[in-house]
């Protein structure tokens, strides 16, 4: 599946922020087709809202996080996911989020601002 994204190029890294168009990532195969297409643009950082990830992936218990973060922490990519987190009530998921942000690879954030600058700044 080909999605459209816009890159941005801040600190000589590039970011590409995937376009508003639904549910982009459903499973692991999606999320390995957008980074390799990112990749090919010549961008190894992606801003994707929460809103385009299939809502399993904040339900711990589906294993879809673990499955589509694997796949980013494989191929070096780092994501940035935009949303109000603060609305599940999930204990592990909050932990999760916390410590995904801590360990630099994956950010949860709450505008995109914070999330390309968040990018913008990892190696």
């Amino acid at each position: 599946m080909d999605h459209r994204f816009e890159i941005y190029s801040i600190n000589n890294v590039r970011i590409a922020r995937i376009l508003p168009e639904g549910i982009v990532i459903k499973n692991e195969q999606d999320a390995l087709d957008l980074i390799a297409n990112c990749y090919y643009s010549g961008a190894s950082k992606l801003l994707i809202h929460e809103t385009q990830i299939h809502p399993d992936f904040f339900d711990l218990k589906s294993g879809l996080a673990g499955e589509i973060l694997q796949k980013f922490s494989n191929y070096q990519a780092q994501l940035a996911i935009i949303g109000d987190f603060l609305k599940y009530s999930s204990n592990s998921l909050q932990d999760f989020i916390r410590e995904s942000n801590r360990a630099g690879r994956i950010f949860f954030t709450a505008n995109e601002e914070d999330g390309i600058n968040k990018l913008a700044q990892g190696s």
